[in-house]
């Protein structure tokens, strides 16, 4: 069993939406498998919510976004009790034309997709599943039920 950190960590997702309405998901591997999620990381020392969007983006897709905007916060327990790791997700939007993507990270992803965010593959990743259903909702925020 992996030690249990004394704080959460911030992790960063990025809902990259196509005109048509499409996200962008990828297939995890290694590190959250075999869950499907929504691309993103960790936020680095001293960089900006909006920073470390674009790098991550940028480093997984090879897609270049511009004013990614913070739309939701959430609170990963489920993860925290599956994996003993505790991630506290801030999670932005950004606007993209889509299919130019690439799976620069083959090691960490199976690879992309542009999917309906009413019809999300299964299994999907804890924040990446609450960041959509906020996104959907338009809230920031949506409480875990004990």
């Amino acid at each position: 069993m992996p030690t249990l950190r004394a704080e959460p960590k911030v992790g960063i997702g990025v809902i990259v939406i196509r005109k048509d309405g499409k996200i962008l998901i990828g297939k995890r591997k290694g590190s959250h498998a075999p869950y499907w999620s929504i691309p993103g990381g960790h936020l680095d020392l001293g960089e900006s919510f909006e920073q470390a969007a674009i790098r991550e983006i940028y480093e997984e897709t090879g897609l270049i976004i511009k004013n990614p905007q913070v739309i939701a916060i959430t609170n990963n327990l489920k993860t925290f009790k599956e994996e003993n790791k505790h991630y506290i997700s801030v999670c932005l939007q950004a606007q993209h034309q889509g299919d130019t993507e690439e799976n620069r990270e083959p090691d960490k992803c199976e690879g992309w997709i542009w999917v309906d965010p009413t019809e999300l593959p299964q299994p999907h990743f804890e924040a990446s599943e609450q960041s959509i259903a906020c996104y959907l909702q338009k809230v920031c925020y949506i409480p875990q039920q004990e």
